[in-house]
């Protein structure tokens, strides 16, 4: 299963979506930050979760 994501094709999505311009050093720079956010969560997304645990609390009144 392939989880690359295309940053650029990302970005371009939401430029159009929430109405947006960038210009080409901002989005140069973002591209940057989405890549370092998809690094640092690599390993936590990698971490193996038991089948039965919970991966979110929950909470009742």
């Amino acid at each position: 299963m392939n989880t690359e994501i295309d940053w650029t094709v990302y970005l371009a999505h939401m430029e159009q979506v929430l109405g947006v311009p960038m210009d080409d050093r901002r989005r140069a720079e973002l591209l940057v930050q989405f890549s370092r956010i998809a690094e640092m969560a690599g390993p936590l997304m990698a971490f193996p979760l038991d089948e039965r645990q919970e991966i979110a609390g929950v909470y009742k009144a």
